[in-house]
């Protein structure tokens, strides 16, 4: 499928009800679309899709495809994440990270969802010890987080049924060895989409 064909399909997908404050509707999408401006088309669907309400995971899976078509790395890899935040579900938290000095990393940590990190959120092994879980890590609003920093990110579960017993307020410790690299506060847990009423 080429470019305008994934864009007018992603386009399909948004609801016609669901225009922003600003009164951007998915006409003013498909008058760019008419008009071979595919790259802000992307940009607008991707906006719209953040003020509508859940959209499937197909409108994400587009979009994405859409993107790398483009040549758009980051815009693609969002649209991917949301799409598996719908299948697995999603955290939302506010992690602080060690500073470079206390922690293994010394390094800033990349925004885009391609650390997986491993998180105590409470587990316990069938023995009784600690037992940690896989996240996928993305930055919100930043290219990426320096040691010492703060930020909204959003985890992925690998295993969603872990995740399911936390609860905005609790706080989870994410690793990347045997220490703790950072600590983050529950902000809002979201269940795959499959498990929702």
């Amino acid at each position: 499928m080429d470019l305008p064909a994934l864009l007018a399909s992603a386009f399909l997908l948004v609801p016609e009800e669901d225009a922003t404050e600003n009164d951007l509707t998915v006409r003013d999408v498909w008058e760019l679309l008419t008009g071979d401006d595919w790259e802000t088309a992307l940009c607008l669907l991707e906006e719209l899709a953040a003020d509508a309400g859940p959209l499937p995971a197909e409108f994400w899976d587009r979009l994405g495809e859409a993107a790398e078509q483009y040549g758009l790395g980051r815009s693609a890899a969002w649209c991917h994440w949301r799409s598996a935040e719908l299948r697995n579900g999603m955290v939302r938290a506010r992690l602080t990270l060690r500073p470079a000095g206390e922690a293994r990393r010394t390094t800033p940590v990349p925004g885009a969802g391609v650390l997986r990190p491993l998180w105590d959120i409470g587990g316990r092994s069938p023995a009784g010890d600690r037992a940690v879980s896989i996240a996928a890590l993305w930055v919100e609003g930043l290219p990426h987080l320096e040691p010492g920093g703060s930020a909204t990110v959003r985890l992925l579960p690998l295993t969603p049924a872990h995740w399911d017993r936390l609860r905005p307020g609790t706080r989870i410790t994410m690793y990347e060895d045997s220490t703790p690299a950072g600590t983050a506060v529950v902000l809002e847990v979201r269940q795959p989409a499959r498990h929702r009423p």
